[in-house]
């Protein structure tokens, strides 16, 4: 990991003498164009005229020349063009024999420039002087102008010689057909969206700002972010479109402000030039005291490159740079400078970047040499870092691209032996401009340069992070990289131990919604960003586990449960009616218990089967009711314990059948009553056959009726085993499904039907004169029954689980138990008690 560190020293002096070259001189003169607007940026790029002489150069050629004073923040690039010609000059195997030089031509110089314009505007006022080209005869010499890219756009149109630009790839510079001698040496930025994306994925930032200048290359950068954001799930807060019009951004940067410092977006990304209206822009946020964290490109690298400008209200500022090599060199260099031979003079105790309070006024008209401050801001960046700005090092690409044009320009006149002349002179400019488009070449660096396709190419990033101290001092470091032409999963690499400017390793949080913990799942607010989201809680036996922003709740399988907290499911209990439980329990014993009082009255009344009481009820279809009462206490067992597939078969198919045959062998019971007494011509055969013969037919018939029933049911939709998941929390309940709701409701449907008609016989009956006439009795066992089955239904399907087992098991003990105590109850009694009232009446 690079550091860069800037300290406050003791203040050196370096001094600049500066001599104003001759305007009179005849070797120059002036390009100059009718000018309709007065665009002052031209004046505020540096440039730089390339070219080469057989002979060497004098040791004070560049203080001769130059005498004007040098832009502070322009300072890297002058230096930049000394180290990269002195060692070209010095490599043997690269334009040998000749002398590379460099003439400061535009932009650095910019008083002069405007000294100029202000002495020529009194002689015609359309006169404005872009740039000033050395040499009596139309040579073809490569001019090298940035960063910015307007005064490159308006040269080109002008100039018909070739032009580097050294400035950030811009697309307005790519028309070949209308800017035929422009090139651009640095790579596009075709994957900084990708880059930047992949950052926000990292650190889970899904709220952003955007802030783009209002150009084509602004709303191209919009264009390519919103496609990225919206293809992984990231919202822009807000896009502020700074206007390039000073007038028309200060009728709007209220506007501006209010948006940047009401949103709740922590992370903002800016893209865009400096020395604009969105550099004006950033600076007035920072006064306003917005803190954000900035996401940008390496020219906003403020900090390190601007004095008098803080960031002690940020969080930090992410910067995308170029990777560049480290130029080994350079260090070496900037220390053994000679400073007889530059216009520059370097302590070998400076360690900083120097930015310089210049003690001649800018008004001034006096242009004797001066003296530079040095508060040690310059080498430091260097001496520490040593890597060079993105537009320094195109700068250095540059430089070299044009000394292997000139190498092989030189090349190819050797071989057609054009070279007489006692000089070299290029002026075919068609053809100087074709060998640096198809310029490929290693620089000493080690990197591979091809100027044929800057725009496609695959640029490695260095991400930066920059933290600000007191006095506009701050620390620059490495974070990580981004390798857009590797797999997905490795091209992103941020380093580990990453401390922000808040003190931790925890990083800033920028998201519009906060984040659904588990438990939870999010929903979408009407007409809001995707991002905006409301947390409700996950609906019942339904989770969210670790897993943030879950649109959708899991539910869980039906063997288990949510927890409490609904971030994972348990394994349910396994429950039923079982023995052990008390319910189980109590109605298993009133079972047993009943079904023994029936086997008690069974044996009576085979004891006591020649009593009148027992014979005048016809004691076989009492011995009929008592056994059938017997299996239907006795089948309400099978409702109890743990549920299996023939259980379930057989408690419905013997709960239905016999209680069927106890319904019947009543109904039975109340026909031959009314037989008995209604039918006419008593002793005759016929009517001794049907009081005994009918009774037998009807328990047959009705109990047949039943079984076709119940064999239809098992047929089509059988019972079968069924988890109870909803009944009780945490556990399942094993039951037995019906199967079929309908069978169910006919098996009961018919029985009431049967209880009905027995009933409707019984109440008929009732009056008949008989001592021990049972149709009374009947009739309000029947009433039992139906009270009993009636008030069955409502709290049957009003349960769940074991309790609605549990119903219908006491529905069962209850009906039979009605039946029993009803009709045998007083039979008992006058055959054990009342032996007296056991006899016939004549």
């Amino acid at each position: 990991m690079k550091r860069l560190c800037v300290f406050t020293n003791s203040f050196s002096l370096l001094k600049f003498s500066l001599l104003m070259c001759s305007l009179t001189d005849p070797s120059w003169f002036w390009r100059i164009k009718n000018s309709e607007d007065n665009d002052e940026g031209l004046r505020s790029d540096c440039g730089f005229v390339l070219l080469i002489i057989e002979e060497p150069i004098e040791d004070n050629f560049y203080n001769e020349i130059t005498n004007f004073r040098l832009s502070a923040r322009k300072y890297e690039f002058p230096l930049v063009m000394i180290f990269a010609t002195e060692e070209i000059n010095k490599n043997p195997y690269l334009l040998p024999n000749m002398t590379f030089m460099f003439i400061i031509i535009s932009g650095i110089c910019e008083d002069i420039l405007g000294g100029l314009n202000e002495e020529y505007s009194q002689l015609n006022d359309s006169l404005n002087f872009i740039n000033y080209v050395c040499g009596l005869e139309p040579v073809c010499d490569v001019d090298l102008t940035g960063p910015s890219w307007k005064t490159s756009l308006k040269q080109g149109i002008y100039s018909r010689r070739p032009q580097i630009f050294f400035g950030p790839f811009n697309s307005n510079l790519k028309d070949h057909e209308q800017l035929p001698y422009v090139h651009q040496v640095a790579t596009k930025d075709t994957h900084l969206s990708h880059g930047m994306v992949f950052l926000m994925l990292h650190f889970r930032w899904t709220w952003i700002g955007l802030v783009i200048p209002d150009d084509d290359q602004g709303i191209q950068f919009l264009s390519d972010m919103r496609e990225e954001m919206q293809r992984n799930g990231i919202c822009l807060a807000f896009v502020n479109v700074i206007p390039e019009s000073m007038h028309i951004y200060m009728t709007r940067a209220k506007i501006y402000d209010k948006q940047i410092m009401t949103s709740t977006a922590r992370v903002v990304i800016i893209y865009g030039e400096m020395n604009s209206t969105l550099e004006v822009s950033f600076r007035r946020w920072g006064y306003l005291g917005a803190r954000r964290l900035w996401i940008t490109t390496s020219q906003w690298d403020v900090v390190t490159n601007k004095k008098d400008f803080t960031l002690d209200f940020f969080h930090g500022t992410v910067t995308f740079a170029h990777h560049k090599g480290e130029i080994a060199k350079f260090r070496n260099f900037m220390q053994t400078m000679n400073t007889d031979k530059y216009p520059v003079s370097i302590s070998d105790s400076v360690l900083g970047w120097n930015y310089f309070n210049c003690s001649i006024s800018k008004n001034s008209n006096k242009m004797d040499p001066f003296t530079f401050v040095n508060t040690l801001e310059w080498t430091t960046l260097h001496k520490y870092d040593m890597v060079l700005s993105d537009e320094g090092y195109n700068l250095y690409n540059a430089i070299y691209a044009v000394a292997h044009t000139y190498h092989e320009l030189i090349l190819q006149q050797v071989e057609s032996q054009k070279m007489a002349e006692s000089y070299i002179l290029f002026t075919d400019c068609l053809q100087m401009t074709s060998l640096l488009k198809t310029r490929v070449f290693t620089n000493p660096v080690g990197e591979l340069v091809n100027m044929n396709d800057r725009e496609n190419q695959c640029t490695e990033y260095d991400i930066f992070i920059i933290w600000d101290f007191p006095q506009g001092f701050g620390l620059k470091v490495k974070i990580g990289s981004y390798f857009p032409c590797f797999p997905q999963s490795q091209q992103l690499h941020i380093s580990e131990d990453l401390e922000w400017a808040t003190g931790g390793t925890s990083f800033p949080s920028s998201v519009c919604s906060v984040t659904c913990t588990a438990g939870f799942r999010k929903i979408h607010q009407k007409e809001t960003e995707d991002c905006c989201f409301d947390c409700v809680q996950c609906p019942e036996n339904e989770v969210s586990n670790e897993t943030a922003d879950m649109e959708q709740c899991v539910r869980c399988p039906d063997d288990k449960y949510a927890n409490l907290q609904q971030t994972h499911c348990l394994q349910r209990a396994v429950s039923f009616l079982a023995y052990e439980d008390p319910v189980g329990m109590a109605l298993a014993c009133m079972a047993l218990s009943f079904s023994a009082i029936t086997i008690l009255v069974l044996v009576i009344f085979v004891k006591h089967k020649d009593t009148p009481i027992v014979k005048a009820n016809n004691r076989i279809l009492s011995y009929i009711l008592l056994i059938s009462l017997i299996f239907c206490f006795l089948c309400s067992l099978l409702f109890i314990g743990q549920p299996y597939q023939a259980t379930c078969i057989l408690q419905q198919t013997m709960f239905g059948v016999f209680f069927t045959m106890a319904i019947s062998t009543v109904l039975a019971k109340t026909i031959t009553v009314v037989m008995a007494f209604k039918l006419i011509t008593p002793g005759r055969k016929m009517r001794g056959i049907m009081i005994t013969a009918a009774p037998k037919l009807v328990i047959f018939i009705c109990t047949l009726i039943q079984l076709v029933i119940c064999g239809i049911w098992l047929v089509t939709s059988p019972p079968f085993i069924d988890r109870d998941i909803q009944s009780e929390h945490g556990k399942t309940i094993i039951v037995c499904n019906k199967g079929s709701v309908i069978a169910f409701h006919f098996v009961l449907g018919y029985l009431g039907s049967l209880a009905l008609g027995s009933f409707i016989v019984a109440f008929l009956a009732r009056n008949l004169p008989d001592r021990f006439n049972e149709a009374k009795f009947l009739t309000f066992s029947m009433l039992v029954f139906y009270s009993v089955w009636i008030t069955f239904l409502p709290v049957y399907h009003s349960t769940r689980g074991k309790i609605m087992v549990a119903v219908e098991v006491f529905s069962i003990l209850a009906s039979s138990a009605g039946l029993l105590g009803c009709i045998f109850v007083q039979k008992c009694y006058i055959i054990l008690f009342s032996p007296d009232s056991n006899f016939l009446q004549n």
